[in-house]
């Protein structure tokens, strides 16, 4: 692990979306497909890892690349453009649908696992969350990431309490299996939600093998309040330690809101020290992500 650099803030950003147009399906960014987003526009483009900058003393040391939906029925697509464009240290987090026949998602895995950058897999639960994790072959083939050391990003409202327990239980049943809490869980600004979103998080952070990524609050509101993600942020660190939390910038869907450069400054803004900084920005991706 690399120490603190008081000149030099380098950072793994663990959550980034690149897209080719041109080469990839991306159904969910075509103008007549959902979601219907207003802004949708501003991401329908091109996004390379050029367009990752930050200003001097941040450094982008490296990346982690989530699955945007390049080509779902043959992922290894996406992560095969990736290791041909990509010239920074990154590593990819293939789609890879969990609810698949056991023997067909092994097969699938095997794949993805051919590509050196491949850490992981992510299949975006959201409001089907607890029907797709009581699905019958989704904790076998949970079992079979976890044995292969593949971690899992999980995507869903954590104010499901529903869906929680049965996480929770999957969890309990499997407990090598990496998990990456993606955009916080989906928090809510609402003071009720806000409340069943923190005990649910309180339960998920006592299993040790579960990070959590605070990034995506454009996602719940275009027009959250500045001292939001810091809120959300403080409350992680209560619950899942400075060992298990991880800034992110969502790039490109923080562009709703603020461009990479100032996602990232603002990630840093609140008054952490400069240990906990590299924990937050750096050191804990690099565990997590297998840099």
């Amino acid at each position: 692990m690399q120490k603190p650099n008081e000149n030099i803030m380098r950072i793994i950003d663990p959550h980034v979306h690149l897209f080719d147009l041109t080469l990839g399906e991306y159904q969910w960014l075509k103008m007549d497909k959902p979601p219907f987003w207003p802004d949708k526009h501003l991401i329908v483009k091109n996004f390379s890892e050029q367009d990752l900058n930050l200003p001097a003393p941040l450094e982008l040391a490296g990346f982690v690349h989530i699955e945007a939906g390049f080509d779902n029925q043959k992922p290894w697509r996406e992560i095969a453009w990736l290791e041909t464009q990509c010239t920074l240290a990154f590593r990819s987090i293939a789609m890879l649908d969990i609810t698949l026949p056991s023997v067909l998602f092994t097969q699938q895995l095997e794949k993805l696992s051919q590509f050196n950058s491949v850490v992981g897999i992510r299949y975006i639960l959201d409001d089907d969350a607890h029907a797709i994790l009581s699905d019958t072959n989704c904790q076998i083939n949970l079992e079979i990431l976890a044995a292969k050391k593949l971690s899992f990003e999980l995507q869903m409202s954590v104010s499901d309490t529903k869906a929680v327990k049965y996480l929770s239980k999957i969890l309990t049943s499997v407990p090598t299996l990496k998990v990456s809490i993606n955009h916080v869980g989906w928090p809510a600004l609402d003071e009720q939600q806000h409340l069943i979103w923190l005990a649910n998080i309180k339960l998920l952070a006592k299993f040790q093998h579960v990070y959590i990524k605070c990034s995506g609050y454009e996602m719940a509101d275009r027009d959250y309040p500045p001292s939001w993600p810091h809120q959300i942020i403080n409350h992680c660190i209560e619950n899942f330690g400075i060992e298990r939390v991880m800034l992110a910038s969502n790039f490109p869907l923080n562009l709703f809101r603020a461009s990479f450069q100032d996602t990232w400054l603002n990630n840093i803004a609140q008054p952490y020290t400069p240990v906990e900084i590299h924990r937050l920005c750096y050191s804990n991706a690099e565990h997590f992500y297998l840099f």
